[in-house]
């Protein structure tokens, strides 16, 4: 039995240029052209600061670009700049509402209290089963049901 190859030639590298309007690279008016026909549209975003929040702390880009890029109607921003590191505003981290977790395992009352109602548990039953759990509400809510 014979084995058939499939051959494709494709345009080599130096070619590549030429292709899109000669020169040093990419013709301008013709990205603009190709963007247009596939529905996409280009806006820059005049920041003056990007915060990214993580649970370790916050990534704060002074004066960025920023573009964004609508395809069809999913958008999708572009930021170049270089970010200056900080701990996160405030210290209580991404699970700090307000409530007053206090001394008690930094477990907020408004979980505790969910827990109470989804299951009928007394407060310290709630408390405990959250504790036990991380602060994992469903898996507490499954330990008292």
């Amino acid at each position: 039995m014979s084995q058939r190859r499939c051959v494709r030639y494709l345009p080599a590298a130096a070619d590549l240029p030429a292709m899109f309007g000669g020169g040093g690279g990419f013709d301008p008016r013709k990205m603009e052209q190709m963007m247009q026909q596939m529905g996409i549209d280009m806006d820059e975003i005049d920041a003056e600061e990007v915060v990214i929040t993580t649970p370790d702390g916050e990534l704060v880009f002074e004066d960025p670009e920023v573009t964004k890029m609508d395809a069809r109607g999913q958008a999708t921003y572009t930021l170049v700049g270089e970010p200056v590191e900080r701990e996160a505003a405030g210290g209580g981290g991404a699970g700090d509402d307000g409530g007053d977790g206090g001394d008690d395992g930094g477990i907020p009352d408004a979980d505790v209290e969910m827990v109470q109602t989804r299951t009928g548990a007394s407060e310290a039953e709630a408390r405990e089963a959250l504790e036990e759990h991380d602060g994992d509400l469903a898996a507490a809510v499954a330990a008292l049901e």
